[in-house]
């Protein structure tokens, strides 16, 4: 069971980042690294927030948020 919840987060993580380079270009370091660590209802919530953002320098104020 945890196996399978660790598979779906990395999943969504990877998603996250593929999001993130697709809209604004490579990821930042920074960025990068605390996107690994956002748990699966952050991730989720970030994947919503995504669409509301003009640049990738509205994700780390919003990632400080959380």
């Amino acid at each position: 069971q945890i196996a399978k919840q660790e598979r779906k987060q990395e999943a969504e993580v990877l998603l996250i980042l593929r999001l993130v380079s697709r809209r604004f270009g490579a990821v930042e370091p920074q960025i990068e690294e605390i996107i690994n660590q956002l748990s699966t209802t952050n991730i989720e919530s970030l994947a919503e927030a995504l669409l509301d953002f003009s640049s990738q320098a509205y994700v780390i104020p919003w990632l400080e948020d959380i």
